[in-house]
């Protein structure tokens, strides 16, 4: 990632910070990844050597931005979902500030609606989102990942009681392998593999 990128990404979460402490309306805050957060999450993009990655919630894409950056080198693309037209424009505005926007299809509208759309297949999943609807976004794209996937959700420790389901899921797919990390607001880890199955 290059230092152009990096400057950006500092910016947005500075800014996200300041909006966020001050827009009392949660669901105009933009609610961004924690630092360390978009760190592992980039890394793991980028190890990965993912090149089919989708995000739902893109918010004013910061999280976006680490994620295009991370699959480009690779040849990766990213579709992230926004339900918010105003945050969408503003990450519109930001990939192309990055010059990521050509590696990013943002999509608009109801992410479970849009999610039963796609084809697939995704090497990297990642929800950060209304966690109340990732149980159902989760089980759409079970049949749509790669033979090779991660499977990463934000807030799994800071709003445990609305991400239960989700990890319940998780947790019930046969010898996947999955991990909790108290990093941010907790980050949930999941790989899944043609050799492990991901049968419920």
């Amino acid at each position: 990632m290059n230092s152009t990128i990096r400057d950006l990404l500092e910016q947005l979460a500075q800014h996200g910070r300041t909006h966020d402490a001050q827009e009392p309306e949660h669901a105009r805050k933009l609610l961004n990844l924690e630092p360390d957060t978009a760190e592992i999450v980039s890394i793991l993009a980028g190890s990965s050597g993912a090149t089919r990655a989708l995000e739902i919630g893109t918010s004013n894409g910061y999280s976006t931005i680490w994620l295009a950056a991370s699959i480009r080198p690779a040849g990766g693309r990213l579709i992230s979902i926004e339900r918010n037209r105003e945050k969408q424009i503003m990450a519109r505005d930001n990939l192309e500030k990055a010059g990521l926007l050509d590696s990013v299809d943002l999509r608009l509208g109801d992410a479970t609606e849009i999610v039963r759309t796609l084809t697939g297949p995704f090497d990297f999943v990642f929800f950060d989102a209304d966690r109340t609807s990732a149980p159902a976004q989760l089980t759409l794209l079970l049949p749509k990942l790669a033979p090779r996937a991660l499977i990463l959700a934000d807030n799994a420790l800071s709003h445990p009681d609305q991400i239960a389901d989700y990890l319940t899921i998780i947790k019930g797919l046969k010898e996947l392998q999955h991990v909790l990390i108290p990093v941010g607001k907790g980050l949930s880890i999941a790989f899944a593999s043609a050799e492990q199955g991901t049968s419920v």
